[in-house]
């Protein structure tokens, strides 16, 4: 009982690990957006500040996308093992 029960779970998991895939990514893309949304206010707000607010958007940007990367890996590692 116990062994089906497992091996059932076990036949699910390459379409949950591609969901949660997808919402990494879709989590990613509204994340950046509203980097992006933000940093535009602000260098709005005050132009003198363009140059440190641009830099800090790029580096936050870069990590919402190397957190979204190590999901993706999670998720086709979860595939593949």
């Amino acid at each position: 009982m116990l062994l089906s029960t497992i091996l059932e779970a076990v036949s699910y998991v390459p379409g949950m690990a591609a969901i949660a895939a997808a919402i990494a990514v879709i989590g990613a893309a509204i994340g950046i957006g509203r980097i992006g949304q933000s940093a535009m206010e602000a260098m709005a707000r005050q132009p003198e500040a363009a140059g440190r607010i641009q830099s800090g958007m790029i580096i936050a940007g870069a990590l919402v996308e190397g957190a979204t990367l190590f999901a993706i890996v999670v998720c086709v590692l979860a595939v593949l093992g």
